[in-house]
């Protein structure tokens, strides 16, 4: 077994302490890597404040992360040491299913092999993120890092962009698209510069008339006030997809009326339980949809995509101690529009 350092939830308070950690020795087709950036995601939060202390099992958060190469099994063949790599938050799969086979591991019949909090296939270890100085992962689920990326800026990108990648990818957004983000956080604002970039005109729907500048800075063509119903309501059946990043749990009609005749609304945000009125489905032939990370060519396709129009996540940059008040902040919203930690200070 390999020791590193990382930051686990204490099982008695909802704060992280710094702590050895145990990593596997490399299987053949094993890297490990030093992290040197992550970032913090709205799940590491609810993991940390949901998680059940009597379990047993350890949690270190983190699955959004850039680092480099420093060891490599002896079957990896596409990376070697010193190569500049991010991970994402699946790390293996069946390989077998039809949705792996479809490139879509995000899908896998039997479930993806999440970055932390999961269970490892091989020796049925407790998997343990990215909040560390060191993770061991197949190479099948490493990606290189495009060369002219910031690898702090670069990190959130495993999460929360390919999360938006997805549908707007999918739903075929391009020049001519009519895109609206709801909600401009982690995921939204990474929506805005995707959408922009693909071509679509692009508006956010925000409860906050003060971010209408942001959306303006990150490349938006419009904005609306989604507690102005005169604004609401001129904006009715004009989108092609509406992309909902809004985490908490909310009503959806009022976002699926605004999408055009046949479109989309595509609820990434919230994952809960909702409920949806069939008329509002009905009227237009619009359609509800969702999407969760990606599979192994989205990623890299996405990542590729970002080095072309040099386009990363607006981030926080913190030190790793300070990651108990990323923590605090990110429950007060108070972020624009990431929070990163820096693993440096973790020797």
């Amino acid at each position: 077994m390999r020791t590193t350092i990382g930051w686990q939830a204490d099982r008695a308070t909802a704060q992280l302490r710094r702590t050895p950690l145990q990593r596997r020795d490399l299987r053949p087709d094993d890297l490990a890597v030093r992290v040197d950036y992550c970032g913090v995601c709205h799940s590491d939060l609810h993991a940390v404040g949901s998680r059940d202390p009597e379990s047993g099992r350890p949690l270190v958060p983190g699955h959004e992360f850039t680092g480099v190469v420093t060891e490599t099994g002896p079957a990896v063949t596409r990376f070697s040491v010193g190569d500049a790599v991010a991970v994402g938050n699946i790390v293996d799969s069946c390989g077998e299913c039809l949705m792996c086979h479809a490139g879509q591991e995000n899908f896998c019949h039997t479930s993806p092999t999440l970055t932390y909090g999961d269970v490892d296939r091989h020796d049925g270890s407790t998997t343990l993120g990215g909040y560390s100085r060191e993770y061991v992962v197949r190479d099948g689920f490493a990606y290189p890092l495009p060369a002219g990326l910031d690898p702090a800026a670069a990190a959130p990108l495993l999460c929360a962009g390919v999360t938006v990648w997805e549908p707007l990818h999918t739903l075929g957004v391009g020049p001519g698209s009519r895109v609206a983000v709801a909600g401009l956080g982690g995921l939204g604002h990474l929506a805005v510069k995707f959408a922009v970039a693909l071509g679509a005109d692009t508006s956010v729907i925000s409860r906050s008339p003060d971010k209408a500048d942001d959306a303006r800075r990150l490349g938006a063509h419009g904005f609306v006030v989604s507690t102005d119903p005169d604004r609401m309501t001129a904006a009715r059946d004009r989108f092609d997809v509406v992309i909902d990043t809004i985490s908490a749990p909310h009503d959806i009609g009022p976002y699926l009326r605004l999408v055009a005749m046949d479109g989309t609304l595509s609820q990434v945000g919230h994952l809960g339980p909702v409920t949806v009125e069939t008329i509002d489905l009905l009227v237009g032939r619009k359609k509800l949809s969702s999407a969760g990370s990606g599979g192994r060519p989205a990623t890299a396709a996405m990542l590729e995509f970002c080095a072309e129009h040099s386009l990363t996540a607006d981030i926080e940059l913190l030190p790793s101690a300070r990651v108990n008040e990323a923590f605090d902040r990110l429950r007060r919203n108070d972020v624009r529009y990431r929070f990163v930690l820096d693993m440096s200070d973790l020797t």
